[in-house]
């Protein structure tokens, strides 16, 4: 599953979303975690009204499951959630390492229906089939 962090300094969650110089993705297992891609923005990035600014970063969390900010306006949240990203906002900027390491636990143990749903992005839907199905009592 791919996880998403706007980040300023490539350590922490420490961006708002349509601000971030940096949208950093991880790859994230059970055996660990790893930064699989750094998407870096420049230009004028300051809170101005302008979407055309968010395409870029959409792009760029599009095939992950959940995107952690430090603040993301209504607007770019709707986008996010259209995309099927789950958006979390961290309240003071924490370590990328130690948000990976609390996702790994909860992973670990039974996580909650919003998370489960989350691990299927990006995952074909099949439904497996008993080979009994259809074999009834004859």
């Amino acid at each position: 599953m791919k996880i998403a962090f706007a980040t300023q300094d490539m350590k922490r969650v420490d961006a708002h979303f349509g601000w971030a110089k940096n949208i950093a993705v991880y790859e994230i297992s059970e055996d660990g975690y790893e930064c699989v891609g750094v998407h870096e923005f420049d230009g004028e990035l300051n809170e101005d009204g302008n979407e055309d600014k968010l395409g870029p970063k959409l792009a760029a969390v599009a095939d992950c499951a959940i995107l952690y900010v430090a603040a993301i306006g209504g607007s770019g949240a709707a986008r996010v959630v259209a995309k099927n990203v789950h958006p979390i906002k961290v309240s003071s900027p924490e370590l990328i390492d130690d948000l990976l390491a609390q996702l790994r636990k909860v992973l670990a143990g039974t996580p909650p229906p919003w998370l489960r749903k989350a691990l299927l992005k990006g995952r074909e839907r099949t439904f497996a089939l008993d080979e009994e199905v259809g074999h009834g009592a004859q």
